[in-house]
C-alpha cells in the first residue's frame, strides 16, 4: 500500500505527520527516549516485524529525528534522538496527558513523570510563549502565516 506524501502541504500539522503520523513511529521515539537505543531492545519491546522497524528507523533517521551511530565491529547500530527528535518527544509529552485524561481509566496513567527542575510528579501543559498563560484550542484564532501561500 502506498503511503500519502503530507510534506508538501502548507499546513504544519500534515508536514509533522508526515514523518511521525503512522502508528510505530511515535511509539519507537518514545522507546529510544527512555533508553532502549539499539534495534533489538526496540523491537522485542513493541513487537514490531523487523521488517517494518527498519522502514520505520530509516525514515526516522532521514528526516533527521534519530542518529544512527555504531555500537560495536560488526554493523550494528544504536540509534539517538537528535535535537529535533528531542522536540517530538515534546509533543508526544502532551499527548500523553490527553491519552492519561481520556482514556488512562480506573487504572490511572501507566507512567508519571517526576520534573527535574522542582522534584514534583507533573504533567506538560501549553502555555503561550510570550506571556506565560494556559494556550487552549479555545484561546487562541489561527491567523495565516507567511508559509500559508495566502495573499491576504
Amino acid at each position: 500500500m502506498q503511503r500519502t506524501n503530507f510534506g508538501g502541504m502548507a499546513c504544519s500539522i500534515a508536514r509533522t505527520l508526515d514523518v511521525i503520523g503512522e502508528p510505530w513511529s511515535p511509539l519507537i521515539l518514545r522507546d529510544v527516549w527512555v533508553g532502549a537505543t539499539r534495534f533489538d531492545q526496540i523491537q522485542a519491546d513493541l513487537g514490531i516485524s523487523r521488517k517494518v522497524l527498519t522502514e520505520r528507523l530509516n525514515h526516522l533517521v532521514d528526516h533527521g529525528v534519530l542518529d544512527r551511530r555504531p555500537y560495536d565491529q560488526r554493523p550494528r547500530y544504536e540509534y539517538v534522538l537528535t535535537e529535533k527528535g528531542a522536540e517530538l518527544v515534546d509533543l508526544l509529552i502532551v499527548m500523553t496527558g490527553w491519552g492519561d485524561k481520556w482514556l488512562a481509566g480506573a487504572a490511572g496513567p501507566p507512567v508519571l513523570y517526576r520534573h527535574h527542575a522542582c522534584g514534583e510528579i507533573s504533567n506538560a501543559e501549553l502555555r503561550c510563549a510570550h506571556c506565560g498563560k494556559p494556550m487552549h484550542a479555545g484561546d487562541i484564532t489561527p491567523l495565516a502565516g507567511p508559509g500559508s501561500g495566502s495573499t491576504s
